[in-house]
């Protein structure tokens, strides 16, 4: 294990699993009871996977499981006790899915459950309280979507809560207290500024101050007490036609306690310029891990910005270096899965706190 001591008794490492039997990108992921399940995705041809695969994480070894009734990639996955629901996505003909499908982990086995109100890809999914919200999403039309839907396990249905302000998929979600908050995401090939939260007792949407900056492929996460968005894909202005768009380290931090936005300086912007990256909070950090950068092939640098300190650091690089993971926080372990290499990956890795190194 490559290891970074934290200045304290704990150190941050890698940990490398057991290959996927199956090479994707785009695959569903979940952990459930010590396992680590790996649902759909894009296979090597391109086209959507009905495989499901699940590592034992006590014996280190891969099980197939019961096949996706319908193959499907960027689906999205809640666990509700032993069962782990399945919702939305794309199919093989690149098509949303309004397919809902339930795993009992129990029993090994698939059972349909009610459809989404509208096939979506992009739906942002938050578990609270033994139901599901699902947010948004990018229906067939390639519109983007307003909907909140709730779903009751007990009654196996979706009812309609009120629309969030702003249509949007691929979002990223944060659930604070009593309140879901929702962070960017798309409309189109446009990235939305867009920072609205829905207070679950009120019933109520609120919107918060935009993002300072318009950027595609930005990483998000909370710690803390505020909402950090890192890096992406800066789109050129209207007055720039004939640039690109360039990979930026941007840090933007909203404190939810003062309910604003601060453009960091350039001295506590990320060290590495990236996009479609993985970004999670682990042991007082938030890390960024991989992507897409400057460089011909994908980045395996990582790095975490210590909220004691205040300041970005090296972690250890990516044992595989990738882009377009999928990613799951389990304890102390921040697992990036799959993803593109030079293709789509087999690649199962963790970065780790360890303790007493």
């Amino acid at each position: 294990m490559n290891t970074m001591a934290t200045g304290g008794s704990r150190a941050f490492a890698w940990q490398v699993f057991p290959p996927m039997p199956t090479c994707r990108v785009y695959g569903t992921v979940a952990y459930q009871d010590g396992h680590l399940l790996v649902l759909g995705g894009c296979g090597q041809a391109g086209l959507p996977l009905d495989t499901a695969e699940t590592l034992d994480m006590a014996s280190h070894t891969w099980l197939a499981l019961a096949p996706l009734p319908t193959p499907r990639a960027g689906a999205a996955a809640v666990v509700l006790g032993k069962q782990v629901l399945v919702m939305g996505g794309v199919d093989e003909g690149q098509s949303p899915v309004a397919a809902v499908e339930a795993f009992l982990a129990d029993e090994g086995r698939w059972e349909r459950r009610a459809t989404l109100p509208q096939a979506a890809m992009g739906v942002a999914t938050v578990e609270r309280d033994g139901m599901v919200y699902a947010l948004g999403g990018m229906g067939p039309d390639t519109a983007p979507q307003a909907q909140v839907r709730v779903y009751e396990p007990r009654g196996d249905c979706w009812l309609s809560l009120p629309s969030m302000p702003t249509p949007c998929y691929g979002a990223s979600t944060f659930l604070h207290g009593n309140k879901i908050y929702v962070l960017g995401g798309r409309q189109g090939k446009l990235p939305v500024t867009a920072f609205e939260a829905f207070d679950l007792e009120a019933r109520t949407w609120t919107r918060h101050p935009s993002l300072p900056s318009r950027r595609a492929f930005a990483g998000c996460a909370m710690a803390e007490g505020s909402v950090f968005s890192l890096g992406g894909l800066q789109q050129p202005g209207p007055h720039n036609f004939y640039s690109r768009p360039h990979f930026v380290n941007t840090v933007e931090m909203f404190d939810l306690e003062h309910g604003s936005w601060t453009k960091m300086p350039r001295s506590l912007r990320m060290r590495d310029k990236r996009a479609d990256f993985v970004v999670g909070s682990l042991g007082n950090h938030i890390v960024a891990i991989g992507g897409l950068g400057n460089q011909p092939c994908p980045l395996g640098s990582v790095e975490g910005f210590s909220l004691a300190r205040r300041r970005w650091e090296a972690l250890p690089a990516m044992p595989t270096a990738r882009c377009s993971c999928s990613s799951l926080q389990a304890g102390h372990r921040l697992f990036v899965i799959g993803g593109v290499a030079q293709g789509p990956s087999q690649a199962v890795e963790a970065l780790c706190l360890r303790d007493g190194v």
